[in-house]
């Protein structure tokens, strides 16, 4: 059986290099997969990275690999995770010890 790859999309993060994240210079991130507009990311925030105050214009799910990120006043740790509805606002983010975290978002 032929099994199509047409609308797939791997990532394989060995084979993608990092770039710049965010506006503080202190986190960098992998595009892992994309399609339809939506990108797995995966990021390396160093301890007192801030992530810029914005509105999701699509539904955003986040989940932490290692380290603790603090947003909207909780406290997520590895293996924790959100979804941030389409119109919600992320007004505070960000780790005071630094972490690794898989983001999946609608550009």
């Amino acid at each position: 059986m032929d099994l199509s790859l047409d609308g797939w999309s791997f990532g394989d993060p060995d084979a993608v290099d990092w770039a710049p994240w965010g506006s503080g210079g202190n986190a960098r991130a992998k595009l892992l997969a994309d399609g339809d507009s939506y990108y797995a990311v995966l990021i390396e925030a160093e301890p007192g990275y801030r992530g810029d105050p914005h509105e999701h214009a699509a539904v955003e799910f986040l989940y932490v690999v290692s380290g603790t990120v603090q947003t909207q006043g909780r406290e997520l740790t590895a293996g924790s995770v959100y979804v941030a509805a389409a119109g919600s606002t992320h007004g505070a983010f960000g780790t005071e010890g630094g972490a690794t975290y898989l983001s999946i978002f609608k550009l």
